[in-house]
């Protein structure tokens, strides 16, 4: 079971004043949520003003950052069609990257998706499948392509409650159940459905992740003050749940 440490997203740097945008900051906090408990990294690139992006000297300068602050710590970014906005600008920057990921997620609601795959693993980057949506679930099926996964990301960042959620991943985990493979699974939600599906997530067994991408508070309702502090709690809750 990994506890995945999300550290940066597609968030507005209004939206927390300890949202870790520049290299530096992405070093300093992917740091200190090692230490707080968390196994692996996933982050958004950033460039010097800020945007996010897939080009190959930004990736290489954020990824040597982290690297150097958690040397050994398995770091894995995202490929979200939103950062160049074009299919095959996406696909030209992967293929220029010369710093690499220890893997990436590919968004299977996303055209392009089996095409990142390919590349992806071609570059010796491994694939995280993310499924938001039964829909997701049965493109990856159907292309065949996933037993050529790491690992099923469900991503839940459209339920805004956890009945919702649960519902959604039954029925996401009911379509995987008729795949001839099996691969490790993630689950995480989105703001209102963090903890609970965080908790929900490791009474399944399933690995989960925490950070100031996917909510910014804490499970007592107050405000996070970095994403180690979510990581610590998420960690506690792991352990509180395994001793039950």
């Amino acid at each position: 079971m990994i506890l995945q440490a999300c550290l940066n997203g597609a968030r507005r740097p209004d939206e927390h004043m300890a949202l870790p945008l520049s290299a530096k900051a992405l070093a300093v906090d992917a740091h200190g949520a090692v230490h707080a408990g968390a196994n692996e990294l996933h982050l958004h690139v950033r460039d010097a003003a800020g945007k996010e992006t897939l080009d190959s000297v930004a990736v290489g300068i954020n990824l040597h950052a982290v690297r150097t602050a958690v040397p050994g710590t398995l770091i894995g970014i995202s490929t979200g069609a939103w950062i160049e906005g074009d299919q095959e600008q996406t696909l030209k920057c992967i293929a220029s990257w010369r710093g690499l990921p220890d893997y990436a997620s590919v968004n299977f609601c996303e055209r392009a998706a089996p095409f990142l795959a390919d590349m992806l693993r071609k570059r010796g980057v491994g694939v995280e499948a993310g499924l938001a949506s039964v829909a997701d679930a049965e493109r990856l099926l159907a292309l065949g392509i996933g037993p050529l996964a790491m690992r099923i990301l469900i991503e839940l960042d459209d339920e805004t409650t956890f009945a919702a959620a649960k519902t959604t991943t039954d029925r996401i985990l009911e379509v995987l159940a008729k795949a001839p493979w099996r691969k490790p699974l993630l689950l995480h939600g989105f703001n209102a459905t963090v903890w609970p599906v965080l908790e929900h997530a490791i009474r399944l067994g399933f690995s989960v992740r925490v950070g100031l991408e996917d909510g910014l508070k804490m499970p007592d309702g107050s405000i996070a003050k970095n994403n180690a502090d979510l990581v610590a709690a998420a960690a506690q809750i792991m352990r509180s749940i395994r001793k039950a």
